[in-house]
This record gives structure tokens, sequence and C-alpha cells, in this order.
């Protein structure tokens, strides 16, 4: 009997005892944020040096490099129209075309787009491209993917890490507290 009452006490104090923790198998994903790193920047150089031979080719518009990576041309400029700012409402129309000019998406196809400026969702390409541009201009902006559809494309016409030409024209700015201004 004492036997028995041994063996229960033990089996009480063993199945009482605390589960010791297990460490978490760990794998080192350094190296593939690493490489894919790389491989980001890798794409950003060789497409700049695209879109820098495009610049150096094209002696028609004046291009000018922005911090945020992309180059734009004022194509037909209004000096004395007001310029776009953050919370403007406006209306434009855009067309996305190959760094070479091959027409992808026309206006017809994309139609008048209104916009909220920087309080709505847009292509990166896009929201930067509207607030360089004054009403009735028309601006011609160089975006590497990485503003544009990135290593996504659109599913159809746009591949994967395309760097691409928008064109874009303002049509109307409805000023923050003030009314529409048209053409």
């Amino acid at each position: 009997m004492n036997v028995r009452l041994i063996i229960f006490v033990l089996l009480m104090f063993w199945g009482c005892s605390q589960p010791q923790a297990r460490r978490p198998i760990t794998h080192n994903k350094g190296k593939n944020i690493k490489a894919s790193v790389e491989r980001n920047k890798a794409i950003i150089r060789q497409q700049q040096k695209q879109i820098q031979a495009i610049v150096e080719q094209d002696t028609l518009l004046n291009f000018q490099s922005d911090p945020a990576g992309f180059w734009y041309a004022i194509q037909r400029q209004q000096r004395d129209q007001p310029r776009v700012e953050a919370g403007d409402e406006i209306e434009f129309l855009y067309r996305i075309q190959t760094l070479e000019g091959t027409v992808i998406y026309d206006e017809m196809e994309l139609g008048k787009v209104n916009y909220l400026v920087d309080k709505e969702d847009l292509l990166p390409a896009l929201r930067q491209g509207v607030k360089k541009l004054r009403q009735h201009e028309i601006g011609v902006f160089l975006m590497p993917s990485f503003l544009a559809y990135s290593y996504q494309g659109d599913e159809d016409k746009i591949e994967i890490n395309q760097p691409l030409r928008f064109t874009i024209e303002i049509k109307n700015i409805l000023k923050k507290n003030t009314t529409l201004k048209s053409e």
C-alpha cells in the first residue's frame, strides 16, 4: 500500500508541474529581405537610366527632376492660373503611355477624374503629378514603377515594374472655400 501511495504522490507532483515553454523555431529572414532590397534598388537604378535617356533625347520639353524620384515637364503653361494645392477639388484628364510614347490607356478610356487633393486615395504618380500643375496646364510625367503600378502591374496592359509616361491636364480647380473655376 505504501508503494501505491508513493507512486500516487510522485504522479501528483509530476503531473502538476508547470509545462516548459518551447522556444520558437526561427529562421533568418534577413537574407531574403536584403536580397529583395538589393533587387528593388537595381530595378530603380535601371528605370532611372531609362528615364534619363528619354529626358536627354526629348528636345521639345524641358524636364525637371523631382525629389520624389520622377521627372516632369509642363507642356502647356498657364502662369496666371491657380496652382493645385492640398484640399482643392480638381477635375482632370490623363493618358498613360510607355516611356517611348506608345499609348496604353488614353483619356477616353480613363475618363474625367474628380479628386479631392491629398484627401482621397489615388495612384501615387497622379497624386504627385497634379500638384505640379495649374488650372488648364498639361504636364508630362516620367514615373518609375514604384510610383505607378509597381511589381503588380494592372493585370491587363501594364506590365510589372514598368516605368510609365503620364500626361495630365487639369480641367477645373475648386479651391478650398471657393467656387468651381471652369474652362
